[in-house]
């Protein structure tokens, strides 16, 4: 291959490269870049609070578990409190 040919080759390869980062970054910047930016950010806001109030609630459980787990006499069932917050998680996964 004469160096001449690599050049272009190498050349042409570069403009592309460029033309497709120019338009993305000239789309981010645009209005309907903008609001897909924003509904993005918004959906994996609710995701993660989604996330860390699920957590929340499974920490409690098993620490409200294991603190009755300690106080309660042997053989003695599971407190209201412990079998609500069951049924109300269930009720949220259906």
């Amino acid at each position: 291959m004469t160096p001449r040919a690599l050049w272009f080759a190498a050349g042409s390869a570069a403009g592309a490269y460029a033309t497709v980062k120019a338009r993305r970054a000239a789309y981010r910047l645009s209005v309907p870049g903008l609001v897909d930016q924003a509904a993005a950010l918004g959906l994996g806001w609710r995701a993660f609070s989604s996330e860390v109030r699920d957590g929340m609630q499974a920490r409690e459980r098993d620490l409200l578990g294991d603190l009755y787990r300690r106080a309660a006499p042997p053989g003695e069932t599971a407190p209201p409190a412990l079998t609500q917050l069951d049924d109300d998680d269930d009720k949220d996964r259906t």
